[in-house]
Parts: structure tokens; C-alpha cells; sequence
């Protein structure tokens, strides 16, 4: 079968419709039309969760004294040990 001739509109035998088949990399630097809304709901909620991960890893080193990775070690060092 070949792939070039199956289109997006185009359903197999399970019903299921497929995109077209693109180059390598192509999907990159296509002109899809992306939901941009969605795509800012998501960004946003990406950003809050970096800022609460920060946050908290501030928050250990005021309690324990230790850095980031003096944290990651106490850790390791109480779970493996």
C-alpha cells in the first residue's frame, strides 16, 4: 500500500482517520493550525508549577540549611541508608 495515497479524510478498515504522512521534521515547520488557547492554559499551568517547586526548594534549604543538592544527598543518604 502506498502511504502517499492515503489521505486525512480518508478512514481505514477500523474507521480511523489518519493525517497524511509528512517528511522528517516537517511537522516543525507546518502551518497546522494549533489551539493557541489551549496552548497558553497549559504554558500557564507549567509556570505555576515551576514557581511551587521553587518555592518549596527555598523553603528546604531555609529548614535544613542545605542547598538544592545537599537536600537531593540528605535525601538519598536517609532513603539508601
Amino acid at each position: 500500500m502506498n502511504r502517499d495515497r492515503i489521505s486525512a479524510a480518508s478512514p481505514d478498515k477500523g474507521g480511523f482517520l489518519y493525517e497524511p504522512v509528512e517528511r522528517f521534521g516537517q511537522s516543525m515547520t507546518s502551518p497546522k493550525p494549533w489551539n493557541k488557547n489551549a496552548l497558553a492554559g497549559v504554558e500557564l499551568l507549567n509556570g505555576r508549577a515551576a514557581m511551587l517547586g521553587f518555592a518549596a526548594a527555598i523553603a528546604g534549604e531555609l529548614l535544613t540549611g542545605k542547598g538544592m543538592v545537599g537536600q537531593l544527598a540528605a535525601m538519598l543518604h536517609w532513603y539508601l541508608g
